[in-house]
């Protein structure tokens, strides 16, 4: 396994303020994974966190990141009104891609975006709209259906993963897959739930999403 740094606490910069967010940096990394977390979340997932680590170990460095300022996030515990916001998180997550490209840690890694839930529409969405800049995509138990107007525009190497037992949620990959021009990876974890809250399903999607973004990010010698 790789050494880890400490992690460092940063801001990213957006139109509503700094957004607060934990990068660590495996040393030797190559890659640079930004997380868009699903509804009602935070940069303190705990599901996110453990994906991280896993990439981490894996040589590749990890941003999360709230995607919604304090008040926002107030807001919306109380109204739900900004987790469905597709637009808004995907502006937050571009900000923080932009952040990435010109901040003197992380200018030189290749970046990718991983989505959970809601927060997969906005990784579909920043990858869109920073072509150049994103490498590649992966999306856990995501909504794709919720960036339709994109997609055609994704052409990036995207992994799907989604739980065997959320039949309606992989309907949505299915379809939203179909719709992208670059041949989309589907991966179906068998006995997983739509949070992977089973035994075991967190660790399979960890493991695919390391190796998948080690392939198309490049990785540090083992």
């Amino acid at each position: 396994m790789m050494p880890l740094t400490r992690a460092d606490e940063i801001l990213v910069p957006t139109e509503a303020g700094d957004l607060p967010g934990f990068l660590d940096l495996p040393t030797g990394a190559r890659g640079l994974v930004l997380f868009a977390h699903g509804s009602g979340s935070s940069r303190f997932s705990r599901r996110n966190r453990a994906v991280a680590h896993t990439l981490n170990g894996g040589g590749i460095g990890t941003l999360l990141f709230d995607l919604l300022t304090p008040g926002e996030h107030e807001r919306d515990q109380r109204t739900a009104e900004h987790r469905f916001d597709i637009p808004l998180l995907t502006r937050r997550l571009m900000h923080a891609v932009d952040w990435a490209t010109t901040d003197s840690r992380t200018a030189d890694l290749r970046i990718g975006v991983f989505g959970a839930s809601t927060g997969a529409a906005a990784a579909l969405g920043a990858a869109a709209a920073r072509a150049r800049s994103v490498h590649a995509v992966v999306s856990r138990g995501g909504r794709p259906d919720l960036a339709m107007d994109v997609l055609e525009d994704v052409r990036q190497p995207t992994l799907f993963i989604v739980g065997g037992l959320d039949q309606t949620v992989l309907q949505l990959n299915r379809e939203a897959a179909a719709r992208m021009p670059e041949p989309v990876r589907i991966e179906v974890i068998p006995g997983a739930s739509h949070l992977f809250e089973e035994p075991g399903t967190l660790e399979a999607v960890s493991a695919l999403a390391r190796d998948f973004f080690r392939a198309h990010l490049g990785a540090p010698p083992d």
